[in-house]
């Protein structure tokens, strides 16, 4: 399976406009009366137009691409204490893309809102098995993971709201910090002694805190990921979340590195957002991919349907930039 083949909901599938024999996508968010960037008369100096062949480029290069399976399970932990800044959404969707390029991937949701465990798709109520079993009652990995029902090959260990409560009571705990290590090696030897392909991602949704949930996903992982949103108040609690970084590398996993920064709600009309993302570029520029992630109305609106904007509408800007950032992802070395 190539990038970007996800199965789509019927209900959300966005238009098809042949274009010269050429089928296109063509996302709710572009005029479908937009005359085609194939033309060799079309007029690119309008605004919308110059999106329009800039997208088209964009998809032509993802057009086909393989993935590389890494060469052992990469676990990344998608982190940082501030909220609103797209940790959810870039867990969710790296995933689905990931996925729907036919890598094998697992969600693992430790943030007690579940809103991972609801945009892909999975039941996450108070009755359901969850994260917080594993963690508190040592229940097996295998047992709550359930398969997410829009993209192939797309997994989820669901959060539920008793995951609240799980804060206090690691605390007593023996080895609370290494509990979901323990549980995702566990998992890890049942998938190779029952015959099932081997994982090529893990990804971990933390709660916009840095509690112990929090350095049980940074235990776990040999990766971090950083969602960056580009406004000024994002980059304060960024040396913060650096500096804890830290302590868990000197004491608790010195593994882990910082590999992937991502910039969300890049809005491209203002300057602060150009401002903010040369900064980080400028002190992190081994880390910060070269995608950047647009706000979105489709990526906001695919959660209320219990779909990643991958399935919710394939074709649109924010799809296309999350695809961007997942082969990118991919084809960069582990640390």
């Amino acid at each position: 399976m190539t990038l970007g083949s996800a199965r789509s909901n019927a209900s959300n599938q966005p238009k098809m406009v042949d274009y010269s024999g050429v089928k296109l996508n063509v996302s709710r968010e572009t005029d479908v009366a937009a005359i085609s960037p194939l033309d060799n008369d079309f007029d690119d100096s309008s605004p919308i137009a110059s999106q329009l062949v800039n997208e088209t480029k964009r998809r032509e290069r993802l057009l086909g691409r393989k993935l590389p399976k890494p060469g052992r399970t990469r676990i990344l932990t998608v982190a940082n204490q501030k909220g609103g800044v797209g940790k959810t959404t870039t867990t969710v969707n790296m995933a689905a893309a990931l996925a729907s390029a036919g890598l094998q991937v697992l969600v693992i949701d430790i943030d007690p809102q579940g809103n991972a465990s609801t945009a892909l798709g999975v039941p996450h109520h108070a009755d359901v098995d969850s994260i917080y079993d594993v963690l508190i009652n040592d229940v097996s990995m295998a047992e709550v993971i359930a398969e997410c029902p829009d993209i192939d090959n797309l997994y989820c260990a669901p959060a539920t709201i008793h995951l609240a409560g799980a804060e206090i009571e690691l605390v007593s705990l023996v080895a609370r910090e290494q509990r979901l290590r323990r549980a995702i090696d566990e998992y890890v030897k049942f998938r190779a002694n029952n015959g099932q392909e081997r994982l090529d991602f893990i990804f971990i949704d933390c709660p916009p805190s840095l509690g112990l949930l929090t350095v049980n996903a940074f235990c776990a992982a040999n990766e971090v990921m950083i969602p960056i949103q580009c406004e000024y108040y994002a980059l304060e609690g960024l040396s913060q979340l650096l500096k804890n970084i830290e302590m868990i590398q000197k004491h608790l996993n010195s593994d882990l590195v910082v590999s992937t920064i991502l910039l969300t709600m890049y809005d491209g009309r203002t300057n602060l957002a150009a401002h903010v993302a040369a900064d980080v570029r400028e002190h992190f520029p081994q880390q910060v991919l070269q995608a950047l992630i647009p706000r979105s109305v489709r990526i906001s609106e695919a959660p209320s349907y219990q779909q990643t904007v991958m399935t919710y509408d394939p074709s649109s800007t924010g799809a296309l930039s999350y695809l961007e950032a997942a082969a990118e992802l991919a084809e960069r070395s582990i640390p």
